[in-house]
């Protein structure tokens, strides 16, 4: 369910909607989409009205699910060409655009493979490239990355990079705050169907965060935290460990390590502006 979502995404932007399993994200683009009603208001795409030009749009935007939905009897090549007959698309162009797509997707090598023959990574790079068979103006990613190790993610960053810097639009749902930062122009943040904030991750981690986080995850933190309140600094426990929000790092070490407390230390991301607007983690 989403309440009061409002939002406009311009032509080439790389654009996030972020939140936990269950905050709105995969709804509001099923409502992009055309395939979930709306109670009020009204869905915008590409300039057109939604579900009213529903047809039109889809043969303007490609779409990769958050799960993968490739034809198992089919070899990676037969299912570009399948899908692309479904825009009445044929002959020599198509041969070179498929031909472009496996090169994009780093799947030349296995264009006769079998889909059960692939590992996740690569699946999800022939997801990518199906979406982009009718060339499209506007691509919507749903979780893209899930379930796929570093390696693979990083490796789809790079298509979807080159994506972007070719103008393609991009709306992104993901619950990965690294992504986020990594890849969008701009993002929202989405919680129990609600946009919290929406700007660019370096304009929201300014905004709602200090400059640096210091984590300590020792059994005396608690005891020894709550004896401190003049330290220079926002505290949050998230279990076991205690965040500790600061622009004045060198005063809280000295005082952690004067004390003999183990820490570590990083800058503030969006996963801490996600905490702080929330009250509570970013996890699926």
């Amino acid at each position: 369910m989403v309440d009061g979502v409002d939002l406009t995404v311009p032509s080439g932007e790389f654009f996030g909607l972020l939140g936990p399993n269950g905050a709105g994200k995969t709804t509001t683009l099923r409502m992009l989409l055309g395939l979930t009603p709306i109670d009020e208001g009204e869905v915008q795409v590409l300039g057109h009205p939604i579900p009213e030009c529903e047809r039109e749009v889809r043969l303007r935007l490609g779409v990769v699910p958050q799960f993968d939905t490739l034809d198992p009897d089919f070899t990676v090549e037969e299912n570009l060409f399948t899908y692309a007959s479904y825009f009445g698309l044929s002959g020599p162009a198509l041969e070179r655009r498929v031909g472009d797509l496996l090169e994009l997707a780093n799947l030349e090598s296995r264009r006769q493979s079998r889909i059960d023959t692939l590992s996740g990574g690569m699946k999800r790079r022939l997801t990518l490239a199906r979406a982009l068979v009718n060339a499209p103006e506007l691509v919507i990613l749903d979780e893209p990355t899930t379930g796929l190790d570093p390696q693979a993610r990083h490796h789809l960053w790079r298509q979807l990079r080159r994506l972007r810097e070719r103008g393609v639009t991009l709306v992104l749902t993901t619950h990965y705050m690294e992504e986020a930062e990594e890849l969008c122009d701009r993002v929202a943040i989405i919680d129990r169907g609600r946009i919290i904030a929406c700007d660019s991750p370096r304009a929201l981690i300014a905004a709602h965060v200090e400059p640096w986080v210091i984590s300590l995850n020792t059994p005396s933190a608690r005891e020894f935290l709550a004896e401190r309140g003049d330290l220079p600094a926002r505290m949050h426990e998230i279990a076991d460990t205690w965040l500790i929000y600061t622009a004045d790092p060198a005063a809280v070490r000295g005082t952690l390590e004067a004390a003999g407390l183990a820490h570590s230390t990083r800058a503030g991301n969006l996963e801490d502006v996600f905490l702080k607007l929330t009250g509570h983690e970013l996890r699926d």
